[in-house]
């Protein structure tokens, strides 16, 4: 569906992250992990992009989408917007999503990738599925982490959740992992990973490095979903 709106809240996530909160429609209908395009105004100018649902369909009140503000001028633009401004909406797509239709899940993310990954722990988390999920999700440093509270309290609340962070950089007081995501720490955290359903999430380079990783743990391609999330 297409519609037009309003912004009802802005959040920032991150000192370089922010998310963009909008009425929901009551006939909108959207699967954890699709994505919406999304049209707002730059002075005399229309800019229209995608973007990852990072609210969950169990959220009735609100729609929202996360974006890594780069610079660039849709995220100049998108850092201009104030609650009340107007913006057109066309939602939902994708096939990234997770239904209740498997067992066991990983997911693979770095950096903004995790915007669908929220959704689908969100999901999981208020439907109370017995889905048993491993989020492994790697940034340059902690202050980098999205989310990283609303992942840690998703987590207290759902037993089937476990959240792995890492990091590049660690800094003082760091206690998890340091590095990019590695086969060493797939197998230490996901000693079944030959059961499970790969989701895997980030800027290309990442995607790449992922889909090499699996293919050298043996996993085939049939089992893993991926979404590629170039910066702009």
């Amino acid at each position: 569906m297409e519609f037009e709106t309003t912004v009802k809240d802005i959040i920032s996530r991150t000192y370089n992250v922010k998310s963009f909160r909008f009425p929901r429609p009551a006939s909108l209908d959207y699967k954890a992990g699709q994505f919406m395009f999304v049209t707002i105004k730059a002075g005399n100018e229309t800019l229209r992009k995608h973007f990852s649902f990072s609210s969950s369909p169990t959220d009735k009140d609100f729609i929202e989408f996360t974006k890594k503000l780069t610079g660039h001028p849709f995220s100049n633009a998108l850092d201009a917007l104030k609650p009340g401004d107007w913006a057109k909406i066309e939602a939902p797509y994708g096939n990234f999503i997770l239904d209740g239709e498997f067992e066991r899940i990983v997911m693979l993310s770095g950096g903004i990738g995790i915007t669908p990954l929220i959704s689908i722990c969100k999901y999981c988390t208020d439907m109370g599925l017995g889905t048993r999920v491993t989020l492994l999700y790697a940034n340059r440093t902690k202050k980098d982490i999205a989310f990283r509270k609303e992942l840690e309290e998703l987590q207290e609340r759902n037993k089937n959740l476990k959240v792995v962070f890492a990091v590049e950089e660690p800094g003082e007081g760091w206690k998890g992992y340091v590095g990019r995501i590695d086969a060493g720490m797939v197998k230490k955290e996901v000693p079944d990973y030959m059961e499970a359903m790969f989701f895997t999430c980030g800027p290309p380079l990442m995607i790449d490095a992922m889909d090499k990783l699996l293919s050298e743990l043996g996993v085939t391609r049939e089992r893993i979903k991926k979404e590629s999330f170039a910066g702009y």
